[in-house]
Formats: C-alpha cells, sequence, structure tokens
C-alpha cells in the first residue's frame, strides 16, 4: 500500500476506509462481514478509517472490531453536522456527538473531525428549498466566530487531533474556508471522473460544483485531501448493488456513465476498478475514501491501488467521453 503525506497527520495510506458501507448506507452487509472488512482493510495496509454517527451502526462496529486498541498507525475520524444550533450551543452539540462516537468505537480520541453539513455565505439564497437552509447548512458568520473555535477547544483539550470540513456546498465558501485561517487541517472534496457530488447535494439547488478548484485551492493552501465518491455510490460500476427507486438522485449518474461503461467493456476492465485508479490519479487528491461494504469489495479496491493511478491516456480518453458535471 502506497502513503503520502496528510498534513499534520503525517503519512497515510492511498486507500481510506469509508464508514459508509461498513455502516450499511450502501446495502445490506451483516456484522460478521463488516467487521472482517474492517479487519482485512488494516491487514493489508490501510491506516486511516473515515467514520460518522451517521453512518448508522460504523462506529459501533469499529469499537467491536479492534475492542477499543487500534491497530498501529490506524488513524480513525468522525464527523458532526452544526446546523441551526445559537452559537452558544455549537460547542455542546460538537462535544456531545464527540463523546457519542468515541464511546461506540471505544476510543479516548479521534484524530480528525470533520465538519458534515453545508457552509453558506450569510447572504446566500439557494435556488430551491432556500426556506429550509437552517436544516442543512451553516451560515459563514456561524461558522467562522462559532464553529472554528468550538473545535480549537477539542483540539486543546486533547479530544482531537485537527479538525475538517466536507468541500461540497456553495463552492465560493468552501474556497474561502479554505484560504483564511483558522484553515481546516482537512477537506473531503469530491474526487470521480463525473465530478459529481450525486445525492450528497440536493438537484436544482445550487450550481454546478467546483470540485477541482476546491481541491488545488486546498492544495495551495496545506489543506489535506480526502477524496469521496469515487464510484458516486455505484454510479460508475456495472450495476448498483442495492435497490434504486426510479427518484434515487444517483440514477442519473449511472445513465450519464453509460459510455464510460462501454468503454470500460472494451477495455475489458472493472468499472468500478478503473473510476477508483481514476481517483488515486486526480492531482491533489491524497487518500481516495473507499465506500466498500465487504470484503470483495474492499479487494477489488485494493487491486486498483496495487496496479497505481491510471495512466494518462487512458485519462485523457475518459475525459474524452464529456461527462464531467
Amino acid at each position: 500500500m502506497q502513503t503520502t503525506t496528510f498534513g499534520s497527520l503525517g503519512r497515510v495510506s492511498r486507500l481510506t476506509l469509508g464508514g459508509g458501507g461498513i455502516g450499511q448506507v450502501w446495502g445490506d452487509v451483516s456484522r460478521a462481514e463488516a467487521i472482517a472488512t474492517i479487519r482485512l482493510a488494516a491487514d493489508e495496509g490501510i491506516d486511516l478509517i473515515d467514520a460518522a454517527p451517521g453512518y448508522k451502526v460504523c462506529e459501533e462496529l469499529i469499537g467491536e472490531a479492534f475492542g477499543g486498541k487500534l491497530p498501529a498507525g490506524v488513524r480513525v475520524t468522525t464527523k458532526c453536522g452544526v446546523v441551526g444550533a445559537p452559537p452558544a450551543e455549537v460547542y455542546g452539540k460538537l462535544r456531545a456527538s464527540l463523546e457519542k462516537s468515541l464511546k461506540d468505537m471505544r476510543l479516548e480520541r479521534v484524530d480528525l473531525m470533520f465538519l458534515h453539513n453545508e457552509i453558506a455565505p450569510d447572504d446566500f439564497v439557494y435556488p430551491e428549498g432556500n426556506e429550509r437552509r437552517d436544516t442543512f447548512a451553516s451560515t459563514w458568520s456561524l461558522y467562522r466566530e462559532a464553529i472554528i473555535p468550538a473545535f480549537e477547544r477539542l483540539v486543546s483539550e486533547g479530544f482531537i487531533g485537527a479538525w475538517g470540513i466536507t468541500g461540497v456546498s456553495v463552492p465560493e465558501a468552501i474556497v474561502r474556508a479554505l484560504g483564511q485561517a483558522p484553515k481546516p487541517a482537512a477537506v473531503q472534496a469530491v474526487a470521480n471522473l463525473l465530478d459529481s457530488p450525486g445525492g450528497l447535494m440536493r438537484r436544482g439547488m445550487l450550481p454546478t460544483q467546483r470540485s477541482r478548484e476546491i481541491i488545488a485551492t486546498a492544495v495551495e493552501n496545506g489543506v489535506a485531501v480526502m477524496g469521496i465518491r469515487a464510484v458516486q455510490a455505484g454510479a460508475l460500476t456495472d450495476r448498483f448493488d442495492r435497490p434504486v427507486e426510479a427518484d434515487n438522485p444517483d440514477l442519473p449518474d449511472f445513465e450519464r456513465a453509460a459510455p464510460f461503461r462501454e468503454l470500460c467493456r472494451k477495455w475489458g476492465e472493472s468499472p468500478a476498478l478503473v473510476a477508483h485508479r481514476y481517483a488515486l490519479a486526480m492531482e491533489g487528491v491524497d487518500t481516495v475514501v473507499l465506500g466498500v461494504k465487504n470484503t470483495a469489495e474492499l479487494r477489488e479496491a485494493l487491486a486498483a491501488e496495487a496496479a497505481g493511478p491510471l495512466e494518462s491516456e487512458r485519462i485523457e480518453t475518459i475525459d474524452a467521453l464529456g461527462l464531467r458535471g
């Protein structure tokens, strides 16, 4: 497993085990298989696990897999959303979420804690759903005046090593956050060949995301980058491996990616493997978060990492399909 420098965390594996798959967000998986996947990831050199209380049983399974004693070198993240909270309540909200996560994972601290919601300028008006913005976005003022100080306090208290943000939001707010001190130590940014956040964003509510600009801005400002949605929730695989309703926000991306799947068939390659290698090749992406939920899916992702970043010629061929959002 190749490694890379990831800000204050030092060297980390090019692959990160995401908690969504093992937590049953991306389809059913037994507890035994999920735990086996967690342990296999660590055995194969994946030393970063991206957890969250919102990933159903993910954090409980991490605690069960390792019994509160992480393998040497393994680091763990968690997340919390802060929306609709008065400034005076932000620290308490983050602290309560963190304490629950630490209890479930049987740990005393985590290495990174991410703000897991959108950030929007105070005067920004969403094209749709603006009346509900307090349910999914923090204002810029709340972020600067309450959320950052709360994270910094948790760092000083020794409960977290550093903090980060989710880079799926109003693009100018994320770019601004990455360039102003105190800056996040890390950002989670969309890293796939469609440049699509899929269901992470409500369609029609925002203009086109500028994920590659966000990644480049992070690099310029010394912020570590976690690439997320490498296979875009299954849209860049052969088929969805879970029930998908007609209004599923990721279904349009699956349909848009049909030329990509056809190209992979011509190459005799698995679309999931190629998509992971594409993400690994994206400039500025330090580690790619996997959405795998079982050992079979994990082994395919491990094979992608072993094969290395996708060759520039193949990247050019994929980009020439014109699939980017």
